[in-house]
């Protein structure tokens, strides 16, 4: 695989209710640094060397932990990375084909509305993908659809909504994820499906181009499903180039020979990554598919670090992002 760089835009929105500690926090934090600041400027010269420096090197620290919390709660969530990824398979043998994915869009979330969805969309459109792929979790929170509120179903849906305006040369094909699930399968489905998202649960579409076929396999979210792919496969061409699209990547190790690859979400590539220390909190089994490029046995996997937020509405060092994947042959490549 090639990963031809990121490019960063940003979009930002209106706080959500849930921030707002988060904004007295730091509203606060900066306050206190400023008054220790001026404290400790004014009584420099009467307090110890050792104690002098002691308190300069705590402000120093307190101050930066505020900023890296000003970062990560605000200003990396709602920033967009467009990520190219070339990726190169003995098992594509068609002509190279350009997918834009997304995923854990979670609308109704914090960092994420219909708005920002509209500029998302507008985004891939951009980018002029031929396919673009939705790996599940358009909604945020957990609560079923009968628990919300009006206005925030519609925002919801609102969202989903937004994907009735991509213009891929293919279409757009989707997965439900098990914020979906819990939230109403029927009703995402039924939204996708309204937008012109073709939405898979262990089955698949063909796309047919004059370079030979292409399958479209979806398995059913591994949280709130049983994810099949045998039924997901069942009468597809056995000469088409085959993707499988899954929300979770757990299942890529079950995933049979054949697929040229698996494109899978959920993870959120943890959401937070520490340097020197990694990712704290993973939501998966297997923690080697945690993000991006997989290999194992000979296959491929690549797992997108999405688009919102769940449980804690920050981000670091893992940017919202699209990926723009670019899958060809390796006879294509050797050219």
């Amino acid at each position: 695989m090639q990963a031809r760089g990121a490019r960063v835009s940003l979009s930002f929105m209106l706080p959500h209710p849930h921030l707002w500690p988060a904004i007295i926090g730091a509203v606060l934090g900066l306050a206190l640094v400023t008054w220790a600041c001026f404290w400790l400027f004014k009584s420099w010269r009467t307090l110890p060397p050792r104690l002098r420096w002691s308190l300069f090197a705590l402000i120093g620290v307190f101050e930066i932990a505020i900023w890296l919390n000003i970062y990560a709660w605000f200003i990396e969530p709602n920033t967009l990375v467009v990520r190219e990824v070339e990726i190169v398979s003995d098992d594509w043998r068609g002509p190279p084909l350009t997918i834009a994915a997304i995923s854990d869009t979670h609308v109704g979330g914090p960092h994420v509305d219909a708005a920002r969805m509209g500029r998302i969309v507008k985004r891939i459109n951009e980018l002029r993908p031929e396919l673009v792929v939705l790996l599940g979790d358009y909604v945020g929170g957990h609560a079923p659809e009968a628990e919300r509120s009006p206005a925030e179903n519609q925002e919801i849906t609102g969202g989903v909504a937004t994907f009735a305006a991509l213009r891929p040369r293919y279409g757009a094909v989707a997965v439900i994820g098990n914020h979906d699930s819990w939230y109403g399968r029927t009703t995402i489905t039924e939204a996708l499906q309204n937008a012109g998202v073709n939405a898979l649960w262990n089955r698949h579409v063909v796309i047919r181009r004059s370079g030979g076929p292409i399958v479209i396999a979806g398995i059913a979210d591994a949280w709130t499903g049983e994810p099949d792919f045998a039924a997901a496969l069942d009468g597809a061409p056995a000469d088409a180039d085959t993707i499988v699209l899954s929300h979770s990547p757990d299942p890529f190790s079950d995933m049979p020979d054949g697929p040229a690859l698996m494109l899978a979400a959920h993870s959120h590539c943890g959401q937070v990554s520490v340097p020197l220390f990694g990712r704290p909190v993973l939501p998966i089994e297997n923690k080697r598919y945690a993000c991006h490029l997989v290999e194992e046995n000979g296959r491929r996997m690549y797992v997108t670090g999405g688009i919102g937020t769940s449980i804690a509405p920050v981000r670091f060092l893992n940017p919202p992002e699209i990926v723009l994947i670019t899958i060809r042959g390796a006879e294509a490549q050797t050219r």
